[in-house]
């Protein structure tokens, strides 16, 4: 595992560690978009228009369109009937399961991220593939009639996708809500990175409902949060003291995110070329688990991260959850790295290996 590095400056390609300068293959900022600059153009432009920050609530008597029009542009974006926003994912995500506390029991996969616990008791650990056969068996057995089931849509840390081909032995006879957080999906994951919503809702049987949760500051680099499911649940959101009491998520980054589609794509695209590029160039592509058109790799090897360290790249690589659990290590390309950053990085790999 690689030693910790401070530094003062925002990491995109490259990171200044003490005057010296790395490449940089970590971080959620999967498409770059902290670091480019037309987006960081209609940020000002946002600015200009409605300030640094929004300071009162949604249902003040003064409404900014731009809260609906990207709540509406989310809903068709992504096929969902309705869009909810807030200022983060993870308040976007207590928002929903606080509301929906009382209405169902609840079943929680492994490593469901803490935004969608109602209490610290809703922590599980594990592994996800072991953990859908008992998930099964206690959806069927349990005396309720609402099952409220949580989970990821895709596991990040060890770079695997989820299948949710469970979904078909679901029972038919009881309601059923699936949440599901996209935070590490949306953005880059589905059609032209609208995540995981359309995919799953068009395999939904009659008595489920789909509701995704997820931050927009990773790949999308928004800081704000974003529901997406059904117009009545989404109403009972906007109801609920979470729209009204908290701060709303900044109106200058709505607006960026409305007026950067373009960027967003042309983002995307390049990430996916670095992706192909960096197999491409890989000598040994199975010693990393990964899965197609997804910038994380996560690596086997723990000693790569000081290796590559040593020879100016700092890739990801810390213990989680807590300082005692075993490290995770990943490289992670972003659509801010050049080929001749991917070629450096790939041949130091294949001299390591």
């Amino acid at each position: 595992m690689a030693n910790k590095v401070y530094t003062d400056q925002l990491p995109g390609r490259t990171l200044v560690v003490e005057g010296t300068e790395f490449l940089f293959f970590s971080g959620t900022s999967y498409l770059g978009i902290p670091v480019n600059e037309a987006f960081r153009n209609c940020v000002l432009e946002g600015m200009a228009r409605y300030g640094t920050n929004y300071s009162s609530s949604r249902n003040s008597n003064l409404q900014l369109r731009v809260f609906e029009e990207a709540e509406e542009y989310l809903a068709t974006y992504t096929g969902a009937e309705a869009a909810f926003t807030m200022s983060s994912g993870y308040l976007a995500g207590q928002a929903l399961v606080q509301t929906l506390q009382g209405n169902g029991h609840f079943i929680y996969a492994p490593n469901t991220h803490p935004a969608l616990w109602r209490s610290t008791a809703d922590e599980v650990t594990g592994d996800y593939d072991a953990w859908v056969a008992p998930m099964l068996q206690q959806v069927k057995s349990v005396k309720e009639s609402h099952i409220i089931l949580v989970c990821n849509s895709l596991d990040p840390l060890k770079a695997r996708n989820h299948g949710f081909s469970w979904l078909s032995a679901l029972p038919t006879d009881k309601q059923i809500t699936l949440i599901v957080d996209d935070s590490h999906g949306f953005g880059v994951t589905g059609e032209d990175g609208d995540g995981v919503f359309a995919q799953l809702n068009a395999r939904l049987q009659p008595n489920l409902r789909l509701v995704v949760a997820s931050s927009m500051g990773k790949a999308l680099g928004i800081p704000a949060g974003v529901v997406l499911g059904d117009k009545s649940l989404v109403d009972r959101l906007r109801h609920s003291h979470y729209f009204g009491g908290a701060s709303p998520a900044i109106p200058a980054y709505l607006y960026a995110f409305l007026k950067c589609e373009s960027v967003f794509k042309e983002a995307r695209e390049k990430l996916f070329a670095n992706i192909a590029y960096f197999l491409e160039h890989l000598e040994r592509p199975e010693q990393f688990s990964y899965f197609e058109r997804y910038p994380v790799f996560g690596v086997r090897e723990h000693r790569l991260a000081a290796y590559l360290q040593e020879h100016g790249v700092i890739i990801s690589s810390f213990r989680y959850p807590t300082p005692a659990d075993d490290p995770i290590t990943r490289v992670i390309l972003s659509s801010a790295h050049q080929q001749e950053d991917i070629q450096r990085l790939t041949a130091l790999i294949n001299e390591f290996a």
